[in-house]
């Protein structure tokens, strides 16, 4: 007989249960009461050791030699959640917990709705730097177009939720309940969601369940409870099984897995899942991943499937990040409105001598990936904005780091007569609707406006500020005049509107990380 997990003071029937069964369960009367924030414990002491891949910075490029610079777009916001858990238990993050583009995308920029029916616009906007006075500072922003709710695709959801033993502490099973509700209650009448569990076995613990049932739903939540070791591609398999059976033609079909990371791939490898992700992710049934607590945490494996599975990654560290992610941005969280998105921007040589973009390590693609379209990319959901900035060497300036190979002997570098032109750039965007299978291709251009940085935008000032915050944590080469007296003094002053209280905490934590800089010097 197969192993079942039956979880405590429940009769669940794991076998032949209908969709319409109702799961003999004691359930409140009233849903489950609003979610409080859980107080972390005082001076908590966090791992400065997490599974994280260290990645090496981005380098400045001379444009003669490399003119194209091509990556794909990231909405993940990780790793800013990270480094707010450690900066809130009196801790400085661990240096590669810190990557800058997440940190940067972490916040909704005011950027203008596309028109049409365009689903993506692209802006540009350039100043000088300011931690390094001679260079400029170029801002890319891409905003989705927005969707009212009532306009989102009904979803097709299956939450795959970790209750191994490792999922036992305050901030992980209790947090994740926490979470989940509010997302049930977003929930709309259309909507489906079933819930797979996994630990020592994996199992059914509710069939997909129209989105009216929330009292269903909730008490299933409630009584999940934390035993045993993990075995994460079971349950993988049977979320994605339950999935397919539910699939919706013209719906969203999306896994939600829920996890410290800290789970094995059983008897198949690691590669072996990827592949599985990768091609669901074909069938249009993508893979989000939230995570949960510290200890043994698994951030790069959690990245990853997100990665390959055409989905969100986010690291829930309190309740309201839970309602950020699956409230405030639930249409965006959810429903993807383009995906295999890339930028590939082709700089002048005649006013850029060499450029650097700003994270995005892990995104960087070949130049000839921009074209072909067999190769997977980003996707940006529904309301999403995504920024991106580089710092540019004008031309004429003394020679940057990385400019150290000798000069060709047999060819040199011949500028056309395109390059006497005032754009500095060409921005070009390429991507395919949620279910298409070929690109579309969007482009812009750039130049200098004399802007100095004091009169740039609110956006271009504020994820300024955000990306220098992010090189001092992570104690960049290239962090030039950056410190933490003038970021906080950049936020202050192009905080603009903030409904949800998110920039006025970036300065809170700017500031205490500016005191724990201080402290460690000492």
């Amino acid at each position: 007989m197969e192993d079942k997990l039956v979880l405590p003071e429940e009769k669940l029937m794991l076998e032949d249960q209908s969709i319409e069964e109702e799961i003999v369960i004691e359930v409140p009367r009233t849903a489950a009461p609003p979610p409080t924030i859980e107080e972390v414990p005082e001076k908590e002491v966090l791992p400065q050791h997490i599974e994280i891949q260290p990645l090496p910075e981005n380098q400045f490029q001379t444009t003669l030699n490399q003119p194209l610079s091509t990556f794909s777009i990231d909405v993940d916001r990780a790793s800013y959640s990270i480094i707010r858990r450690y900066l809130n238990s009196g801790q400085l993050p661990p240096q590669y917990a810190v990557r800058l583009e997440e940190c940067i995308n972490y916040f909704k920029y005011d950027y203008p709705q596309p028109e049409g029916k365009v689903p993506l616009a692209v802006y540009n906007e350039m100043t000088n730097c300011p931690w390094e006075k001679d260079h400029k500072l170029l801002m890319v922003g891409m905003q989705g177009k927005n969707l009212p709710i009532d306009k989102v695709p009904p979803s097709n959801l299956v939450f795959l939720i970790d209750v191994s033993g490792s999922m036992s502490d305050y901030n992980k099973l209790d947090l994740l309940k926490k979470a989940f509700r509010l997302l049930v209650h977003q929930l709309r009448p259309d909507d489906r969601v079933a819930i797979v569990v996994y630990a020592g076995a994996s199992g059914i613990v509710l069939e997909s369940t129209p989105g009216h049932k929330k009292e269903k739903i909730l008490g299933v939540l409630n009584h999940l409870e934390a035993g045993g070791s993990t075995a994460g591609a079971e349950g993988i398999e049977l979320a994605y099984q339950i999935a397919e059976k539910h699939f919706l033609k013209k719906g969203n079909n999306r896994i939600i897995l829920a996890t410290d990371g800290d789970f094995n791939v059983g008897p198949s490898s690691e590669d072996a899942l990827i592949r599985l992700i990768e091609q669901k992710r074909d069938n249009d049934i993508f893979l989000s991943v939230l995570g949960f607590g510290m200890g043994n945490y698994q951030d790069s494996k959690m990245e990853q499937l997100a990665d390959h599975g055409n989905g969100n990654y986010a690291y829930i560290d309190n309740v309201l990040e839970a309602k950020k992610v699956l409230v405030n941005e639930f249409a965006g969280t959810l429903y993807t409105i383009a995906k295999d998105v890339k930028i590939q921007i082709e700089f002048n040589p005649a006013h850029v001598q060499s450029y650097r973009l700003l994270g995005y390590e892990n995104r960087i693609l070949n130049k000839e990936d921009f074209n072909n379209d067999r190769i997977d990319a980003g996707e940006i959901g529904a309301g999403h904005n995504v920024t991106a900035l580089y710092e540019i060497v004008p031309q004429g300036m003394k020679k940057k780091q990385n400019d150290n190979v000798d000069p060709l002997k047999y060819q040199q570098k011949m500028l056309t007569q395109g390059s006497k032109k005032t754009e500095w750039m060409t921005i070009k965007l390429r991507y395919k609707e949620p279910k298409g299978k070929e690109s579309k291709l969007l482009s812009y251009t750039g130049k200098d406006l004399g802007i100095p940085f004091v009169s740039a935008s609110q956006n271009l000032r504020f994820s300024a500020a955000v990306s220098s915050f992010a090189m001092l944590l992570r104690e960049s080469q290239y962090a030039g005049q950056s410190n933490f007296k003038d970021i906080i003094e950049w936020a202050k002053n192009a905080k603009g509107e903030d409904n949800n209280g998110e920039r006025a905490e970036f300065i809170r934590l700017a500031e205490t990380a500016q005191s724990l800089h201080l402290t460690k010097a000492k």
